[in-house]
């Protein structure tokens, strides 16, 4: 505990931090959905979500009025700059899990959202275990999805998380659930 009380960065709580992170992972996904839909550049918007919508410390807000509380301004700030940075490049890795009647255009644009941060954070030069990335997108795609969405997010990252880590060859076959009858 420091003097005041608060608790010292590395005393929190392991399930507070983890709250944290998925928090940032909700607003990152928001952020990038933010940015393609307005066109507006990464900087303004992550500039935007920390003075705004990521309110620091404890709250009551829970989700409510487009807020995200208690989310690491450190990792949502990675997430929406590496996966603009390398946006392209995970376009690319997604497109060639997905079957060629199903482009990215085609997905839903909140969708494309989990994917480019799923990528960005799967792609980054130190990421977190990959199963950790996926269960943790999985969760923040279960409160955006009801349907097959979540199921056909878990396939594309897992391809692509193998395909990263060099375990995997493209695959013969599309994506479970990847098929456009599935979204």
């Amino acid at each position: 505990m420091t003097q005041t009380g608060a608790p010292a960065p590395d005393d929190t709580p392991r399930k507070d931090r983890n709250r944290s992170r998925t928090a940032s992972r909700v607003g990152a996904v928001q952020a990038l959905f933010q940015i393609e839909q307005g066109g507006d550049n990464a900087e303004n918007v992550v500039s935007q979500f920390t003075h705004h919508r990521l309110p620091t410390g404890k709250t009551s807000l829970g989700y409510a009025e487009g807020q995200v509380p208690d989310a690491d301004i450190r990792l949502f700030t990675a997430i929406v700059r590496g996966s603009v940075a390398r946006q392209a490049d995970i376009d690319a890795m997604v497109a060639d899990v997905l079957p060629a009647s199903w482009p990215m255009d085609r997905l839903d644009p909140v969708l494309r959202a989990l994917l480019r941060a799923a990528g960005g954070e799967l792609t980054a030069q130190d990421p977190a275990p990959s199963r950790v990335i996926i269960n943790e997108y999985m969760d923040v795609a279960h409160g955006f999805f009801s349907g097959d969405e979540p199921r056909m997010l878990n396939g594309v990252l897992d391809a692509m998380s193998r395909r990263i880590a060099g375990t995997e060859a493209a695959p013969a076959t599309p994506v479970p659930g990847a098929e456009p009858s599935a979204i």
